[in-house]
């Protein structure tokens, strides 16, 4: 079989650029998560596990840990739900989640020297996470590959019940946050404010927010995009591609 050598370059600067934005989407959750005023919805309920494994009531694995193990229940009910209809390329989302959770846990642990002592402090990290977090978003989605589980399970249920999809991913985060709740209850008995505050509400609109917001704005990234590696593009200068002449 002819492979074209073009298209595996493009394949491999594809998925590089996505590796790129996937831990500018970790960098973000981990500083939601280290102002204290909620996690995102995405990692309310690995979080709330993570916290519990810390003091035995739960196995001790990390946050990435328990992101994975969701990732894999929602490419699971992603099955469930559109049975025949599931493509197998599809499948890789486990490995982009898998890479997903391990960013996590690397920004977790290079985030950890933070502690934020006052309200204005953890109202800054929260903004902060969650526009490096929309921002990542916007270039994850420009990069056309395979998405995040949490993505994909909203657009298969959109697609089999026929139901808007802003109504479906509301529906579906606003689960998730009800099960991270009941996981806080479940493991101390309390609400969790630290894994669902109001930086959580936040986070559900501000992020979408973020994301239409600077979408506009983000055609330099489709010429980087479109860009091919290789020698004789490096002598005439990676910006010309990002940066094309304007005609005079």
């Amino acid at each position: 079989m002819n492979i074209n050598k073009d298209k595996i370059i493009g394949f491999i600067w594809q998925h590089f650029l996505l590796l790129i934005s996937m831990y500018f989407m970790t960098l973000g959750v981990a500083l939601c998560v280290r102002s204290n005023l909620g996690s995102g919805v995405i990692s309310s309920i690995p979080m709330a596990f993570s916290l519990a494994g810390e003091v035995g009531k739960a196995p001790g694995l990390t946050i990435g840990g328990y992101t994975n193990i969701m990732n894999a229940i929602l490419v699971a009910a992603q099955i469930l739900v559109l049975r025949r209809r599931y493509e197998l390329i599809q499948l890789f989302q486990l490995l982009i989640g898998f890479i997903f959770g391990a960013l996590l846990d690397v920004n977790m642990w290079i985030t950890s020297f933070l502690s934020y002592e006052n309200i204005l402090s953890q109202i800054v990290a929260q903004l902060t996470g969650a526009t490096v977090l929309g921002c990542a978003v916007a270039i994850e989605i420009r990069c056309g590959s395979v998405t995040m589980p949490g993505e994909v399970i909203q657009v298969a249920i959109a697609r089999v019940t026929g139901r808007p999809f802003p109504t479906v991913k509301i529906t579906v985060d606003t689960i998730l946050v009800i099960l991270a709740v009941i996981s806080g209850f479940c493991f101390f008995g309390s609400w969790p404010w630290t894994v669902v505050g109001p930086g959580t509400l936040f986070a559900m609109f501000y992020v979408g927010y973020v994301v239409r917001l600077i979408n506009p704005y983000l055609g330099w990234f489709d010429r980087l995009l479109a860009y091919r590696p290789g020698f004789r593009r490096y002598i005439y200068g990676l910006a010309r591609f990002i940066y094309p002449k304007r005609e005079g």
